[in-house]
């Protein structure tokens, strides 16, 4: 869908975008190959021909971080396909003061908690991070991202970022993520079910005041469900923004 996109050009929106589409420019390599397009000037377009070819080496440079500084927030889920195997789904955990537990991170396959008092450090956070190419989170843009950036000094979190909540009201799914977990169908261990931050909180206090391992040991799967059922969520809502796009 990238090579597709032409809204991070200068004065160019989804509409512009949807009528060159339309057109049959469909991508960087139609519009660059062509002569003209309509409704632009000859001066205008060498202005895009430039920012397209720029374009063109960051990605086959597979710098990511290219396209986080220029594409906006909301259009980032474009993407999404380019960068899967480079994704990395995060959730955090906090206590009732707003301090960071667990960082759950999904990524390559496996799953990573970086609890407080143990491996969540600022350098192992540092080096979890670096690995990856794209965040996707629910609600990171309000909470996960604004806490972890506040609690870690200096933390690079300069990747393209997803949030599925955002995106998820983009497409009429409202709510938080374990409703819309239910609407499509997406499972997690029965016995985590109805499980909210604040009940994570509380998980967190008897393992804290009490060394109450079967607290612990939920608290952690309730964080690995939050990271590991982001991926099915994106790849669906992906999918939708796509035939949304190409309506």
């Amino acid at each position: 869908m990238i090579e597709s996109s032409f809204c991070f050009l200068p004065g160019v929106g989804r509409r512009t975008e949807r009528r060159w589409w339309d057109r049959g420019i469909g991508t960087w390599k139609d519009f660059l190959s062509s002569n003209s397009i309509p409704g632009i000037g000859p001066a205008r377009k060498a202005i895009y021909d430039v920012a397209l070819d720029q374009a063109k080496v960051h990605r086959a440079q597979e710098d990511a971080r290219y396209f986080a500084n220029h594409l906006h927030a909301r259009d980032q889920w474009r993407l999404y396909e380019w960068l899967r195997p480079r994704a990395v789904y995060l959730d955090i955990e906090t206590n009732s003061f707003g301090q960071i537990t667990v960082v759950g991170l999904y990524g390559h396959g496996g799953f990573t908690s970086l609890v407080e008092g143990d491996l969540l450090t600022r350098r192992r956070l540092c080096e979890e991070l670096a690995q990856y190419d794209l965040l996707v989170t629910f609600n990171g843009t309000s909470f996960d991202l604004p806490v972890l950036l506040a609690t870690v000094q200096g933390l690079p979190l300069d990747q393209p970022h997803i949030d599925l909540c955002l995106l998820g009201r983009q497409l009429g799914y409202h709510g938080a993520l374990k409703a819309i977990e239910l609407q499509l169908g997406i499972h997690r261990r029965a016995d985590l079910w109805g499980l909210s931050g604040a009940d994570a909180g509380q998980l967190w206090n008897r393992w804290r005041h009490s060394r109450d391992e079967e607290a612990r040991e939920r608290l952690l799967a309730y964080n690995e469900a939050d990271c590991v059922n982001l991926q099915p969520l994106a790849d669906m809502f992906y999918y939708w923004m796509v035939q949304q796009s190409q309506r």
